[in-house]
């Protein structure tokens, strides 16, 4: 199988999951390719999803390495099988790759779980809010850049139809005006409109502390796929160690144990939305 020109993050997820299996089995790379017959050229390509692998290749892999959690090999056998492409690669080119894989990731999570302190999540944002957050890049966007990026940003909000998503969103993004008060105030009512788990953080809870960075939890088909996107100045990251897993899930734990209840959020939206 032809080396591929582009790795998804998903694609290298895949791969590294089955590196995963190999070392907890106590295999070297040599060894590994030796039992099951192929070169350690082709077993590390897969490993870092430069080549794909099919269905009976990863039931092999899993049987070599002792790995009995049929839900799991399940779980790889569907990431190896998919379809190729979703519509964000019509995107590819046009906006940067993370944004695609962001894309992706959403697109297969079965939920997911969005903190953010400074901006509204971005599949909440309407579109007046995306193009001011992005007329706000440095450097300038151009025209066709800016469009292209809102149009993308507005298409990913998809995902939210059929999938359970949770947000927490701290009160200083409610406030913050991005562009004017008729823009404020158009989002946090489009908010309220939105069939979504939306909780509020005010600023008045003691004890808010050392949770600043957006954060993005999403669930996979069983825990072991879960994926942590971490938002900073400096870009985004995928994080699915199992002991990082565990430490943003306790971070939103205390997150959510921060926020308000579900209908005095929605009253706080409200009473904001007012004021603007």
């Amino acid at each position: 199988m032809a080396s591929r020109a582009v790795i998804t993050a998903r694609q290298e997820r895949l791969g590294a999951e089955l590196r995963k299996l190999r070392e907890r089995a106590g295999l070297t790379l040599r060894a590994a390719a030796r039992a099951l017959g192929i070169s350690e050229s082709k077993l590390s390509s897969t490993e870092a999803g430069r080549v794909g692998v099919s269905a009976e290749r990863v039931q092999h892999l899993a049987s070599q390495y002792a790995c009995h959690d049929a839900t799991f090999v399940s779980a790889l056998v569907a990431m190896a099988t998919e379809p190729k492409g979703g519509w964000w690669e019509g995107y590819r080119g046009k906006v940067p790759s993370g944004y695609l894989d962001l894309a992706e990731l959403e697109h297969h999570a079965k939920h997911l779980t969005n903190f953010e302190c400074v901006h509204i999540p971005g599949l909440l944002q309407t579109g007046d809010q995306v193009r001011a957050i992005f007329g706000a890049s440095v450097p300038k966007l151009s025209e066709e850049q800016l469009e292209t990026r809102v149009e993308f940003r507005l298409r990913r909000q998809q995902a939210l139809e059929g999938m359970r998503y949770a947000a927490v969103i701290h009160e200083a993004a409610l406030r913050i005006r991005v562009a004017d008060r008729k823009v404020a105030r158009e989002q946090l009512l489009q908010i309220l409109e939105r069939q979504v788990n939306v909780r509020v953080v005010p600023f008045d809870v003691d004890g808010f502390a050392g949770v600043v960075d957006p954060v993005v939890y999403a669930g996979g088909p069983v825990a072991q796929l879960d994926t942590v996107l971490v938002d900073s100045q400096h870009g985004s990251a995928f994080l699915d160690a199992e002991a990082q897993l565990a430490r943003y899930r306790e971070v939103l734990h205390k997150v959510e144990a921060a926020a308000l209840g579900v209908v005095e959020s929605r009253e706080l939206i409200r009473r904001l939305a007012q004021d603007f």
